[in-house]
């Protein structure tokens, strides 16, 4: 199955679990298997929750009888308590807050405090090795650990990144801390459950302004959320507040493909998981589980087109140089006649390449060209699989690329087998090519 989550109001750990146990057959399976990992003193709910008259889910996830909150600052959110929204794992103000009326339902796990639950330093400060001992000793499927784990390392990293500090002398706050090992956790079991292998997303609303948490008012995106999400597409200032928390930003960087439109695909059915915070627009993050009408993840890739202007090369050279960028790894490189300013003739010269062949193949685009500069545009890329296979023919045997996906399977025979051949035999090509053809269809 595959999973696309609508981030046009951000993203945390909290609305991210309601919008998956929203797309689950049966809420109690998920209840069932989080009362049996042992998380001591963290309790976990669900509730209806209403916005701009969409109904949705919310997720509220207590430690010892606490949630963690923080307040927008500034102007524009009304004062310091207005607009409240969690800020995962930054700190806690100290009040316990009262809630809607929402009904609660599902899951609601609760233990009190016990030694086993993370060794908490003076001050309610734990590390981030008792948080890694704590995930590594919970009752999880080995793949929903791994996943817990590395997600927890993005954002135990982002934290003393931004602190200047080694990782494993962070010290974090225990109610912050252990709301986002829940929302981590939780949203590691239900990707799992749900058996979703590609998973795509929206480029994310970080929003604008500023948010209060345990380390003093700090710019949106928090400094560890906007570390997380380098080399992600983001977006703000639409809306004033803290729309996307740190660990909200390490669960998609962690588990989400690719970034951008959502795919042609048929939707199965659709999560809304709702946040805190009050806007005049529905204030959740949508996910919706998909059945691709389109083909398999592997027949969908990403791939970079490079293009310049050549109007300061002769043909000769130029086909020299398209020659070398090809056999440098370029996937493609093929050119165009145009026309730039003054009616000037030029050459249109694209290369296609692999993400991260990007550099190597630009600097063989300047090495072998005299372009000053090149564009460089990312493709989503649909494909047939294929693979590569010898048929026997009255002219030896001739390698046939076999493809398949998207209701379509055909050969077509590899021109180099071909064209050998056909020099060999004395017989035109096209003679050599039509036997391979036909031996193709019959080898299907």
């Amino acid at each position: 199955m595959k999973l696309y989550l609508e981030c046009g109001m951000g993203a945390a750990g909290d609305m991210l679990m309601a919008a998956l146990y929203e797309l689950l057959p049966d809420g109690g399976e998920f209840s069932r298997r989080v009362d049996a990992l042992g998380m001591e003193g963290v309790r976990i709910e669900f509730e209806k929750s209403v916005k701009n008259g969409i109904a949705g889910t919310r997720a509220r996830v207590a430690v010892g009888g606490a949630e963690e909150e923080t307040a927008d600052v500034g102007p524009e959110s009304g004062g310091p308590d207005a607009g409240r929204h969690e800020h995962d794992g930054h700190g806690h103000d100290g009040h316990e807050h009262t809630h809607g009326h929402g009904h609660t339902y599902g899951h609601g796990h609760d233990h009190s405090p016990a030694s086993g639950s993370a060794r908490v330093g003076a001050g309610g400060f734990t590390s981030p090795d008792d948080i890694r001992a704590l995930i590594s000793g919970l009752s999880l499927p080995e793949n929903v650990r791994s996943d817990a784990l590395a997600v927890y390392a993005l954002l135990a990293d982002a934290e003393a990144a931004v602190h200047g500090e080694d990782a494993g002398g962070v010290h974090l706050h225990e109610v912050g801390a252990l709301d986002a090992v829940a929302d981590i956790v939780g949203c590691c079991l239900l990707v799992h459950m749900l058996g979703a292998d590609d998973i795509s997303a929206s480029p994310i609303h970080v929003g604008a302004g500023f948010v209060r948490c345990a380390h003093g008012v700090l710019p949106v995106p928090a400094p560890a959320t906007a570390h997380i999400l380098r080399g992600v597409p983001i977006y703000g200032g639409a809306v004033r507040g803290e729309l996307c928390t740190p660990t909200g930003a390490a669960l998609l960087r962690h588990f989400v493909r690719r970034f951008g439109d959502m795919d042609t695909v048929s939707v199965a059915k659709v999560g809304y998981g709702m946040g805190r915070k009050e806007f005049d627009r529905v204030n959740c993050l949508r996910a919706f589980l998909c059945d691709d009408s389109r083909g398999a993840s592997d027949e969908r890739d990403e791939i970079l087109e490079i293009t310049c202007n050549l109007d300061d090369m002769t043909p000769e050279a130029i086909g020299a140089a398209a020659e070398r960028i090809f056999e440098s790894g370029a996937l493609d490189v093929f050119t165009a006649p145009i026309y730039m300013k003054k009616n000037r003739p030029a050459v249109l010269l694209t290369c296609l390449c692999r993400p991260g062949d990007r550099a190597f193949i630009t600097d063989q685009i300047f090495a072998h060209t005299t372009t000053i500069g090149v564009r460089v545009k990312l493709c989503a890329r649909d494909k047939l699989r294929y693979t590569l296979r010898a048929v026997h023919t009255p002219y030896g045997d001739i390698r046939v690329k076999f493809a398949s996906g998207h209701g379509i399977r055909r050969g077509k025979p590899e021109y180099d087998d071909a064209a050998d051949a056909a020099r060999r035999f004395g017989v035109p090509f096209s003679v050599v090519y039509d036997a391979a053809a036909f031996a193709a269809n019959g080898s299907r």
